[in-house]
């Protein structure tokens, strides 16, 4: 049990590590449906999120900031020939991988050339890949958006979403299963101020600058500092909650007090099942020292002290207690092997674990061993002797 808890922690932990211990997450927030007739400019078009402003303000009067990394999600098909991916498109700037702890894994990620010419260059997520380009190489080849035409430059690393469904990484600030990058002035040559979204028949227009902005701070002791200062900042300036701001670090810290908890509840339910089981031991114990009543009764005779009976029962306690605890250690270990196996779910079996189990096993022996061997000890050798 606690190597599932720990696999599960473990992995939940990784994602939110992935995101950045120094970094602090902004997202553009939609919102609600009765806030957005208030927030729709001539009378179509929904205007809400996080602006330039908001980017200059940060970068320019909170200390502590490193670096800002603005970018801007539009949700489009991308189409290889005949196929076709439903993706975020992220216009972003040339240090994304590093600020984002998002690695290139093949070719390169645009740079500041690229940036400045606005160049019609991208970067495909692995995910896309395996869908737009099954059985081709993507490098050096077209993908097409609309009208336009994208040289495929790279392909990124492949991200870790485990326990966290897409919607609940895309909430936590992560990157959604599906995504390709472009320069952030490519994307707002073709796109514009306004994004409009025709789906199956609804239309949508909507004014947001920048739907995410990376803050990454110089140092990790400064970040909750610094995103108490952010959430001021955007609180004084913005009129609507139109923003989510989230820290990794806190998240990050509520997951290891989750697995203390998880890991709490895990050990006390394998407690009550040592406790059923101890007490399963000192009945066959006891069930044993009324069987045996006259050849205690014998030991006695010949000589043996009450101490020597105590130490007799106590060591068949022990060793009945130890060879199970030596089953259920062997078991322990095969049983995660299997659920990683079969379930596809991350199991760790940590060193002192096995070593902990064999040692409270041999100790239940010794508990709940003793007092049979006491009853035993206490035994009146003639009444022993005499018993049938």
């Amino acid at each position: 049990m606690l190597a599932i808890g720990e696999g599960a922690s473990f992995k939940a932990q990784e994602i939110i590590k992935t995101l950045g211990s120094q970094n602090i997450l902004l997202r553009s927030q939609k919102p609600g449906e009765e806030e957005k007739i208030s927030n729709r400019r001539d009378n179509y078009v929904l205007e809400y999120g996080l602006t330039n402003e908001d980017l200059k303000r940060i970068r320019n009067t909170i200390p502590g900031v490193e670096t800002a990394l603005p970018a801007r999600v539009i949700r489009e098909y991308v189409w290889n020939i005949a196929v076709r991916v439903d993706v975020d498109i992220v216009g972003t700037l040339p240090d994304y991988p590093v600020v984002r702890n998002h690695q290139v894994a093949i070719g390169r990620f645009f740079n500041q050339a690229d940036l400045d010419a606005a160049e019609t260059v991208c970067v495909l997520g692995t995910e896309m890949v395996q869908k737009l380009f099954p059985l081709d190489e993507p490098l050096g080849k077209d993908v097409r958006i609309g009208e336009n035409y994208y040289r495929v430059i790279g392909i990124m690393e492949p991200r870790t979403t485990g326990a966290f469904s897409e919607g609940n990484l895309e909430e936590a600030g992560g990157a959604p299963r599906d995504r390709m990058f472009i320069p952030l002035e490519t994307a707002r040559h073709r796109y514009g101020e306004v994004l409009f979204r025709r789906r199956a028949g609804s239309f949508e227009s909507e004014r947001v600058a920048l739907h995410e902005i990376t803050v990454k701070v110089v140092k990790s002791e400064d970040v909750i500092p610094v995103s108490e200062a952010i959430k001021d900042v955007l609180e004084k300036n913005h009129k609507k909650k139109d923003y989510a701001v989230v820290v990794p670090l806190e998240l990050l810290k509520k997951a290891e007090e989750t697995k203390k908890i998880f890991n709490l509840v895990l050990g006390s339910i394998a407690a009550i099942s040592l406790l059923v089981g101890g007490i399963g031991i000192m009945n066959i114990m006891l069930a044993n020292v009324t069987e045996r009543t006259r050849e205690i009764g014998i030991r006695r005779a010949l000589g043996a002290r009450r101490k020597d009976i105590t130490t007799q029962f106590v060591i068949e306690s022990v060793i009945l207690s130890a060879s199970g605890g030596l089953l259920g250690v062997l078991l322990g270990v095969l049983i995660p092997f299997g659920v990683s196996h079969f379930a596809g779910m991350r199991t760790i079996i940590t060193p002192g674990s096995p070593i902990l189990a064999f040692t409270i096993s041999g100790l239940i022996g010794v508990v709940f061993g003793l007092y049979p061997a006491l009853r035993a000890a206490k035994m009146d050798p003639v009444e022993a002797l005499r018993h049938e």
